[in-house]
């Protein structure tokens, strides 16, 4: 599907969502998710993406603003009218029934029944891999299993769009990485729009067409996962999503999108500039651990001596941390097993473009900015 040219499935327009007198849990959003599309809520507990779910689903309603479902307005509809299917972390399957007669339920509720509804729930174990499994109960399946069941049950009645709340939360993280390649194979096999919320940046990278990143109930930035790990809008995004260096300074000089950085004393840097600043600003510069090398990268680039204050071998990469005069620390990140030790002398070095500077209270920047 041309992502590109798709009319919106869902569209939140202006919603605010105010619990008392207190700051809005969601502020002015505006957000479009597109038909087929996994589109991802990322952010911090307490950011407002798990509100903005429970807004579409029904179960919140909005304190200002309007939710539109192809177009039409979802003001007033209960949840049971949305057609959405919802699969939460605890899975939220009945302990009595059969997973068989878990998945049959909501065809139940619908008026399917006999042969279409066996058809229904035998397809469904089929999809999620559980074709022996239909005679157990919930207690009687692992973790995974039964967060394939609740899948099973949410996409069995056909809805418009799925919507996830951290469904993989309170499993280990080898079985959260298998359920993401299902998740992934099932959406793609179905063409599903599904609207998922976690806090887990990894995931959200894996699994997502495009991520609306959240903070303080603000969305921050809207882009497809590259976009968001490689050009973030503003410091919060950069530092919450991939693990980044953070360098607090000074802008000693500004030319369009070059700028110079005071961080200390011999630690000047040469940055890609990211948002309003101007010289004398307060800013944040940050690099990646994966774009910091020792020894020379091809111009132009920061080369600064530095000492070896930690080295930690991961099996697959290392990852070194090293002090830079004035102490500033700056972890890098490389494959394989380095010769190094704690004390030794290195020079370190990464590229003005892979290094960002943001304006110290970050920004909102539009998508594909």
């Amino acid at each position: 599907m041309d992502m590109g040219t798709a009319l919106p499935l869902v569209a939140f327009a202006g919603v605010e969502k105010r619990y008392g007198a207190d700051r809005p849990a969601v502020v002015d959003l505006d957000l479009e998710v597109r038909r087929g599309e996994f589109f991802t809520l990322l952010g911090p507990s307490g950011s407002g993406k798990t509100t903005t779910l429970m807004m579409l689903a029904g179960f919140e309603a909005p304190t200002r603003g309007d939710i539109l479902l192809d177009g039409a307005s979802l003001a007033g509809r209960p949840p049971h009218r949305r057609n959405m299917g919802v699969v939460f972390q605890n899975y939220a399957l009945f302990p009595h029934m059969s997973v068989a007669d878990n998945l049959r339920f909501p065809l139940s509720v619908r008026g399917i029944s006999g042969e279409a509804a066996a058809a229904r729930v035998e397809e469904m174990l089929g999809l999620v891999h559980l074709e022996e499994f239909g005679g157990r109960r919930p207690d009687q399946l692992s973790g995974g299993q039964r967060q394939r069941v609740a899948l099973a049950r949410a996409l069995i009645f056909e809805p418009e769009i799925v919507l996830m709340d951290e469904p993989l939360g309170a499993l280990d993280r080898q079985l959260r990485e298998q359920l993401q390649v299902e998740i992934k194979r099932i959406q793609r096999q179905l063409g599903l729009t599904i609207l998922y919320v976690t806090h887990d940046q990894g995931e959200a990278l894996t699994l997502s067409d495009r991520i609306a990143v959240f903070a303080d109930g603000e969305v921050q930035q809207v882009g497809a996962p590259e976009t968001i790990y490689e050009r973030p809008a503003n410091a919060f995004v950069a530092r919450f999503v991939g693990e980044n260096n953070a360098m607090t300074g000074f802008v000693t000089e500004r030319k369009g999108e070059d700028c110079a950085v005071w961080i200390a004393d011999g630690v000047i840097v040469r940055a890609t500039a990211v948002g309003d600043f101007v010289q004398g600003d307060k800013v944040i510069a940050t690099v990646r651990p994966e774009n910091v090398h020792i020894g020379t990268v091809p111009e132009p680039c920061n080369r600064f001596p530095a000492a070896v204050d930690q080295y930690i071998f991961h099996g697959d990469h290392s990852r070194v941390r090293t002090l830079l005069p004035g102490g500033v620390p700056l972890t890098m990140r490389t494959n394989g097993r380095l010769a190094l030790a704690p004390s030794d002398a290195v020079d370190i070095a990464f590229c003005a473009d892979q290094c960002l500077a943001f304006p110290a209270a970050g920004a909102k920047m539009e998508e594909g900015a």
